[in-house]
């Protein structure tokens, strides 16, 4: 009977390769022990009811582990984290054509509002979001171009 423990360890353990949750290791495990346990007993109840406990075990017990551990990181990486951050209009935004220039550390982006205004050369903007190759800009103030 250990021979059936074996393989079925050996199945687990290259089920797991193709997971991620690090969960079918744990019935891995569990399969090698009650292995271990059919060199001393023939009895089929006995051998189960290890692999079943030593599994469930395993499992609860590095639960709370592998969720730290699989936690997500959530903060904005490359293009999306300029979202929130301010840049300068280069070329005048106009609402209703979707076109415009905005220059952001040193990057030149194609830019565009959702406002219903137009937003001149000069103007200091807020980076609201990516869309493709386009940046969503708003106002923060805008700058005359009025000389007296």
């Amino acid at each position: 009977m250990w021979q059936i423990w074996l393989i079925s360890a050996g199945v687990f353990f290259i089920i797991e390769i193709f997971t991620i949750g690090f969960f079918i290791f744990w019935l891995g495990i569990g399969s090698l022990l009650a292995m271990v346990v059919s060199l001393f007993t023939t009895n089929l109840v006995v051998q189960s009811t290890v692999f079943i406990i030593s599994s469930t075990l395993l499992i609860l017990a590095t639960k709370p582990l592998v969720n730290k551990l699989q936690k997500k990181d959530n903060t904005p990486t490359n293009v999306y984290s300029i979202v929130g951050k301010k840049a300068i209009v280069i070329e005048d935004i106009n609402w209703s054509t979707g076109k415009g220039q905005i220059k952001f550390e040193g990057e030149i982006w194609s830019a565009k509002t959702n406002e219903h205004e137009n937003i001149p050369k000069g103007s200091e903007v807020e980076i609201e979001g990516i869309e493709g190759v386009k940046a969503f800009v708003k106002p923060i103030k805008i700058v005359s171009n009025n000389t007296n």
